[in-house]
């Protein structure tokens, strides 16, 4: 069997240049080419990322101060849900990290908390777990030496970036030295038979042919879908939107509304974001146009615009030269994402939604997952099999992840949440799958079983923040009768010991300069 050593990648953009990136990377000797039009302007979906890319960019060795100056790029510490549980509800946050806990202490004991004092906010949760919440809410940024319990700098934030301007760094200041071809050009047609892809044809007459091809055409899946017919699984089923409004707009304060985390606000037909860059705010309204037109979405984006639902209220935002763009939006994953000699990368392989900033988090997860197959240096059918069926229990188990913020919302304020309350969200879709701490299943049979949730995943944070809560009465009268304990005396032992450490948090925030701040110290120091 023929060895793969020479890659073309077709497609540039976020998703082209993180694939020939990793793949020069790992693969230094071999020939990688992008198929790149400048013509053919980016889709530019992935500005919020989650802290598994800083992993992805220590393994290519990417220096964070070069990249973040050139994209405008800011820190991310959380995610931050407005009104998904009800309208008009308030707030909870999902902060990057695992929360934390000790041997006398545990994710049960907030829960206990809550049933013995039910006027507890569910904001309390992450406050009590998570000490970058003291940070997160003040818009500070810790100190990389800063002695916060169970919080590292390097592994547990993220960043908000300009994903069109991050593909333009990849290139210029990755690939290109590092010996990757680009072809400025379209492919015109393709050539393929019973074993894949045999050449592309482009537009300048030249032909071009590879080992493997890497389709990051976006939603378009020019190799993988246009050619080859591999069929598409929609989502839609448990992910109701489908299209979006995107608008840049810029600071009136930044020192003040620079945040470190992604505001997602729920309205009436979807939900909007609100991403802080260095440079402006990216904002954008996610919504399913089964429930309203394009046009009337534009409007209802603008009023939020300027209403007091923004973070930071300001009825001037909405200005005539600002330019709206209109995204339709392929949700779902086709059913195999490596068919022959042919890997899709990006939006060619699927997407998810905005929600829970799945973007760029599939793209170097399925690149990972590719290099370790690629290791081995052919691509057989096992291979293939492999990867396909590690990357689909990937995108299924975030897909139902990210579902899970439709599922357990009570809001019935329109026809669009009416629809979603009475909706099955079925956990079959991924009970097939080992990472059980990302699903339906294990979420409802810790609440119906366990009493305590799981810290694996961010799904404890949602579960609160959305009023499902694993403990209640009942557990506390089972425990004071069983085990002849008085319940409310240890948990206010409990209280007093977590309220000392939410103290020294909130004096180390207290001491600490603003992400504004720190940024303009540390990252664009140069502007």
């Amino acid at each position: 069997m023929k060895q793969i050593k020479k890659i073309v990648v077709v497609g540039g953009g976020s998703a082209g240049w993180m694939s020939a990136a990793t793949l020069i990377n790992f693969f230094p000797n071999h020939d990688i080419t992008v198929i790149e039009s400048s013509d053919i302007k980016p889709v530019g979906v992935g500005e919020s990322t989650l802290g598994g890319i800083r992993y992805w960019m220590s393994a290519l060795g990417i220096d964070e101060k070069d990249f973040m100056s050139y994209t405008n790029a800011s820190y991310k510490m959380s995610i931050k849900f407005t009104d998904f549980y009800e309208k008009d509800h308030g707030s909870f946050h999902y902060p990057f990290g695992q929360p934390y806990t000790d041997n006398s202490t545990g994710l049960n004991d907030w829960q206990v908390k809550k049933a013995v004092y039910p006027d507890t906010p569910v904001e309390d949760y992450c406050r009590s777990y998570y000490p970058a919440m003291s940070f997160i809410e003040q818009n500070k940024f810790p100190n990389p030496d800063s002695d916060l319990e169970n919080f590292r700098q390097d592994t547990d934030v993220a960043y908000h970036f300009d994903a069109a301007l991050f593909g333009q760094w990849l290139k210029n200041n990755y690939c290109l030295p590092r010996g990757v071809k680009h072809i400025d050009t379209i492919v015109d047609s393709i050539q393929h038979d019973d074993t894949g892809i045999t050449s592309l044809i482009l537009s300048n007459t030249d032909t071009i042919n590879a080992d493997l091809y890497i389709d990051c055409t976006g939603w378009k899946s020019l190799l993988l879908g246009e050619t080859l017919k591999e069929p598409f699984n929609s989502y839609s089923d448990i992910l109701p939107n489908n299209r979006a409004w995107a608008v840049q707009l810029p600071y009136t304060d930044k020192e003040k509304e620079l945040e470190p985390f992604t505001n997602c606000t729920a309205i009436d037909n979807g939900w909007v974001w609100n991403i802080p860059l260095w440079s402006r705010i990216g904002t954008g309204y996610v919504y399913s146009d089964k429930h309203i037109s394009p046009e009337d979405a534009l409007q209802q984006f603008k009023d939020h615009l300027n209403s007091d639902k923004m973070t930071v209220p300001n009825n001037n935002r909405v200005t005539d030269d600002l330019e709206f763009r209109d995204i339709s939006m392929r949700v779902g994953l086709h059913q195999r994402t490596w068919v022959k000699n042919v890997v899709a990368i990006g939006l060619s392989a699927g997407f998810i939604e905005p929600l829970e900033s799945n973007g760029l988090f599939t793209v170097h997860e399925f690149l990972l997952n590719l290099v370790s197959v690629l290791q081995r240096g052919h691509g057989t059918q096992w291979d293939r099999d492999t990867y396909n069926t590690a990357t689909k229990s990937l995108f299924d188990n975030f897909a139902e992840f990210v579902s899970l913020h439709y599922a357990l919302s009570v809001r019935d304020d329109t026809p669009y949440w009416q629809e979603i309350k009475n909706k099955t969200f079925s956990p079959a879709m991924v009970a097939h799958t080992p990472m059980l701490s990302n699903g339906f299943t294990d979420l409802v049979a810790r609440k119906m079983s366990t009493f305590e949730h799981s810290s694996n995943s961010g799904m404890h944070c949602i579960a609160t923040g959305m009023n499902y809560f694993v403990f209640n009465s009942i557990n506390i009268l089972y425990a004071e009768k069983t085990h002849n304990i008085n319940v409310k005396e240890q948990l206010d032992y409990w209280i007093d010991s977590r309220q000392q450490l939410i103290d020294k948090w909130n004096t180390e925030s207290n001491n600490s300069i603003t992400l504004f701040q720190y940024l303009k110290e540390h990252i664009h120091d140069n502007i």
